[in-house]
């Protein structure tokens, strides 16, 4: 999937302006789909197979926006003064590059700090793209950035802004490409805007109607240096979601899926997210709610221009859903 994640990544593609990665996305999965189709919310909707006796309708996402910047004000000297996409965090970005849609490239500066060891607040920072005036400066206000960072190839460890949510794109793509046959009426959602607040997947939910809903997002992890307490590391396997910060995962739904696991001999781990959350939120309260749930990828430096995953999560990511929309899925 190597060459695959490094294509999704480098596209530039921040909350609301999705629509050069979605074209990326289409020409990848346009011959394995039934049916495909963009609503008003720029979601890739991709269908595929029909409910057969004893299937469901599934709603499977992973969202393809990424977080960014966008122009508020150019002062007279052409340094451009920004807001944030989603959850861009200010010690993430002194020093930063960011690439504008049109192809603009700046660096996150910020004024003087009378404390050094202080961060800068979002207010005190700008983006300098190297022009001395507003005539000159080729970025407006509401233009828009993501950051600006190559895809580094480390063996089992990827490298890469983006990763969050485009790895999952990735695996979401390669289990549409590996299910032959499946009882289900398949809805593969590739998701906008849902660093902004889950909006894509919550309408893509309302149209689609499924009778169950999983999502695939990375997740954070607790394996670096005095980090964060949660029993998720890189290169363990796929995470089975329980908890996040704005949803508790069907029971069912994670019997089921742990099950499956160790089936098929996938190796997994169990994943309780103290903060944020995924797509699988806002289909399990869509209409008249669903069971849902959500497969991580467990990944560091989550929001940062530096976002690192394990190769074999991901293979372990799509056998893992593969084998579980292949089959007939108890719920009881």
């Amino acid at each position: 999937m190597k060459s695959l994640i490094k294509k999704l990544v480098e596209t530039v593609g921040p909350s609301g302006y999705e629509s050069r990665i979605r074209e990326v996305v289409r020409a990848e999965v346009e011959k394995y789909a039934d049916e495909i189709s963009v609503d008003a919310m720029g979601n890739l909707i991709v269908k595929k197979g029909e409910k057969k006796e004893g299937g469901l309708k599934v709603m499977l996402s992973a969202h393809i926006d990424e977080i960014g910047v966008m122009v508020t004000h150019v002062d007279k000297n052409g340094f451009a003064r920004f807001t944030t996409i989603g959850g861009v965090r200010p010690h993430t970005c002194y020093g930063s590059r960011v690439r504008f849609l049109n192809g603009t490239v700046g660096v996150i500066g910020g004024e003087m700090l009378e404390n050094a060891n202080h961060v800068h607040a979002i207010e005190a920072m700008y983006i300098d793209v190297g022009a001395t005036s507003v005539e000159d400066c080729p970025v407006k206000i509401g233009d828009v950035a993501a950051f600006d960072r190559p895809f580094e190839d480390l063996g089992n460890r990827l490298v890469s802004k983006a990763m969050d949510d485009r790895v999952c794109a990735a695996v979401l793509i390669e289990t549409l490409k590996n299910v032959k046959n499946s009882p289900h009426e398949l809805y593969f959602v590739f998701s906008t805007q849902e660093e902004v607040g889950l909006r894509g997947a919550t309408s893509a939910a309302y149209s689609i109607d499924p009778d169950l809903g999983i999502a695939s997002d990375v997740t954070m992890t607790g394996d670096t240096p005095r980090g964060i307490k949660m029993d998720v590391a890189l290169g363990k396997g796929p995470a089975i979601k329980v908890k996040d910060g704005g949803m508790l995962a069907d029971p069912k739904v994670v019997d089921a899926m742990v099950q499956c696991a160790q089936k098929h001999e996938i190796p997994y781990q169990l994943e309780v997210l103290l903060g944020g959350t995924t797509d699988a939120k806002a289909m399990q309260i869509s209409r008249a709610g669903m069971p849902a749930g959500c497969v991580s990828v467990p990944t560091r430096y989550v929001h940062t221009p530096s976002e690192m995953v394990d190769i074999n999560d991901l293979n372990n990511a799509v056998k893992l859903l593969t084998a579980f929309i292949s089959e007939t899925i108890k719920l009881e």
